[in-house]
C-alpha cells in the first residue's frame, strides 16, 4: 500500500493479524486525518505512540507503533470496539 512508509515483517504481521486485524487495515487507519496520538508505554530502548483511527471500512482500529530508522513500526492494533465491551 504504502511501500518504504511502514516497517512490517513475519513478527509484526503475524502478532496483529492474530487480533482479527490486517496489515492494509492498521495502514489505513494511521492514515486517517482525523486520527488521535498520544504517547503510550515505551520501552527502555525506544519511545511507542497509540492511535486510534478510522479504515475506508469506518472500522475503529486501536494501534500501537513506534518510529524506527524513518519508518512507521506497528506493535499491535485490534478492534477499539473490543475494549468498550469490556
Amino acid at each position: 500500500m504504502h511501500e518504504g512508509f511502514f516497517d512490517w515483517d513475519e513478527s509484526n504481521e503475524d502478532h496483529i493479524l492474530a487480533h482479527g486485524v490486517s496489515s492494509a487495515e492498521v495502514e489505513e487507519a494511521l492514515l486517517d486525518p482525523k486520527g488521535l496520538r498520544a504517547d503510550a508505554r515505551n520501552t527502555p530502548d525506544e519511545r511507542r505512540f497509540a492511535f486510534v483511527g478510522s479504515t475506508e471500512e469506518e472500522r475503529i482500529l486501536f494501534i500501537v507503533y513506534a518510529e524506527r530508522d524513518g519508518k512507521v513500526r506497528p506493535i499491535t492494533a485490534r478492534d477499539a470496539s473490543v475494549w468498550s465491551e469490556t
